[in-house]
């Protein structure tokens, strides 16, 4: 590990992906409070923050993982990149949340797809979703399922994960791209397929 910390950020993601998670584990460490306090700084509410804190990582493992990662200038500035997109991507939503216009006579505001209660069709197909879905975590190892149950099902922050698990966030973090992956791998085997 000392060794790791020791290396500059392109040899780490060079090695994390060959396979070396701890490389991954100190760039987290490494860069962290920088990615952190750049998101709080311009949110200004920490469950927010924390929540496009932990996106930032998750998209960068994904992207490292996925051989997409283009090494065109510093990691500290693609993670700052990835974080500022993300930023963009929450007020665009909250934006779009917030935002309804009855002015144009030819738009039907009530006449959208989400407020359609969906043909009998498309809740067969999420419902066969939903059962491979719980398949899924179910063949997740223990401590996988449950940073994923409480992440998306609980709604919990890592943090909150960290604390309610007695362990660190790289730890809760690390758990949850296991979880996230074993289940793709599942998935892949067993030629079954997540969405509409």
């Amino acid at each position: 590990m000392q060794y790791l910390n020791s290396l500059p950020d392109d040899c780490l993601v060079a090695e994390y992906a060959a396979g070396c998670n701890e490389a991954f584990d100190t760039l987290l460490k490494r860069h962290q409070s920088r990615i952190f306090s750049y998101i709080y700084s311009i949110v200004k509410d920490s469950d927010i923050a924390d929540d496009i804190f932990q996106d930032t990582f998750v998209k960068a493992i994904m992207t490292i993982r996925q051989g997409r990662y283009a090494e065109t200038g510093r990691f500290s500035s693609w993670l700052a990149r990835i974080a500022h997109n993300l930023i963009i991507d929450h007020y665009r939503q909250e934006k779009s949340e917030n935002t309804v216009s009855a002015d144009n006579p030819d738009v039907d505001i009530l006449n959208r797809r989400e407020l359609c209660e969906g043909t009998v069709e498309d809740r067969i197909v999420s419902s066969q979703i939903l059962m491979d879905v719980r398949r899924l975590i179910k063949a997740l190892p223990e401590s996988q399922r449950e940073v994923l149950e409480m992440r998306y099902y609980q709604g919990m922050s890592f943090k909150e994960i960290a604390d309610a698990t007695n362990v660190s966030i790289n730890t809760a973090l690390g758990r949850m791209r296991y979880a996230l992956m074993n289940m793709r791998r599942i998935a892949g085997r067993y030629n079954i397929s997540l969405c509409v």
